[in-house]
């Protein structure tokens, strides 16, 4: 999906799963901005090192809510998918 209220990545097919894996989105809410990364559900051991900042940001086991810009809190997100992404294309497309 790619809209302006929403945004969505698949990662290629999977051999492993035989089917193309979902990875995350974006979705704009009425009063937030919502935050999905599946790596994190995948490997939950992703989350160990994150802030207590972050973790306040946690619904569920994979999305992260904003209601306001929080540059470092962000960039720990982007950090954090970075990992995640990594983890992802190792463990699933190898």
């Amino acid at each position: 999906m790619d809209s302006p209220a929403a945004y969505s990545l698949e990662g290629p097919y999977s051999e492993k799963w035989k089917k193309e894996l979902f990875f995350g989105s974006v979705q704009v809410k009425k009063n937030y901005v919502s935050f999905y990364l599946m790596p994190v559900y995948m490997y939950p051991d992703l989350l160990k090192k994150i802030s207590p900042e972050l973790k306040k940001h946690m619904q569920g086991k994979s999305c992260f809510n904003f209601k306001t810009v929080e540059k470092s809190l962000f960039e720990e997100l982007s950090q954090l998918t970075k990992q995640g992404f990594e983890r992802f294309m190792k463990e699933e497309y190898s």
